[in-house]
């Protein structure tokens, strides 16, 4: 018995640390050439932009345009890489950070608290964005400079780079193609449902993943997805029709 569970207890440990080795990202070639290119045209602009407009290179915001610039570019059907998500919530971040920053002495504590209240508001305003969390804490540990702007940073370089960086992704991914914005208007046509009359395997999963944009999402929480969007399909018609 003891032996039983030593060898489970291997095969565990074994299992968790084939977990942390990086995985194929199942993307097509193609696409990862285009979110390279567009990433660095869109900070490159981004940032001859700014330096035009404001008469000085801004050093503080290439953190968090850099972290946007991935998913606007790697990840353009990603909820927390739309238009409204970048301007909305750098914009929420920026001016929670400096308002944290001004009553809140302590750096530490500022920091939690801003990145806290932001995510909480990005989440109410429907424009989560991750990078904005650096945005939050570029207003309070920025330094003298960033001190000075006060609110005028959250409206440049923040809100000014961020505008620019969509501006540049909407025009970008939509002539590589893309659809972008992601989400569908309310007038666009809706893809009809699929009977599927074969099982689909995660192996299946990933060479359809591959041949595409990159998804933020792993093959087997997508087959979960599916599972769980089957039972709900045969709970609906299985149920009886209201008169």
């Amino acid at each position: 018995m003891t032996h039983l569970r030593r060898f489970s207890g291997i095969t565990s440990l074994r299992t968790f640390l084939a977990r942390l080795w990086p995985h194929p990202l199942p993307v097509a070639k193609k696409q990862m050439a285009i979110a390279s290119i567009g990433a660095g045209l869109g900070l490159m602009i981004t940032s001859l932009t700014s330096h035009w407009l404001l008469g000085e290179v801004n050093l503080w915001f290439v953190a968090p345009m850099g972290a946007s610039a991935v998913l606007l570019f790697g990840l353009p059907n990603s909820p927390l890489a739309q238009p409204w998500s970048i301007v909305g919530g750098n914009l929420v971040a920026g001016v929670i950070g400096v308002t944290t920053a001004m009553f809140v002495p302590y750096p530490a504590v500022a920091c939690g608290i801003a990145a806290c209240l932001t995510i909480a508001v990005m989440f109410q305003l429907r424009c989560l964005h991750p990078p904005s969390g650096a945005v939050a804490l570029t207003a309070i540990l920025g330094g003298n400079g960033v001190q000075q702007l006060g609110y005028h940073f959250s409206l440049s370089p923040v809100l000014l780079n961020s505008a620019c960086l969509a501006l540049l992704a909407i025009i970008f991914n939509n002539l590589a193609g893309r659809r972008y914005p992601h989400p569908l208007a309310a007038n666009e046509p809706k893809s009809k449902p699929v009977a599927l009359d074969v099982p689909i395997t995660r192996d299946d999963l990933h060479q359809a993943l591959a041949s595409g944009q990159l998804l933020d999402i792993d093959e087997e929480d997508l087959q979960q997805l599916l599972q769980r969007a089957e039972e709900i399909a045969r709970r609906r018609q299985q149920q009886p029709l209201k008169s």
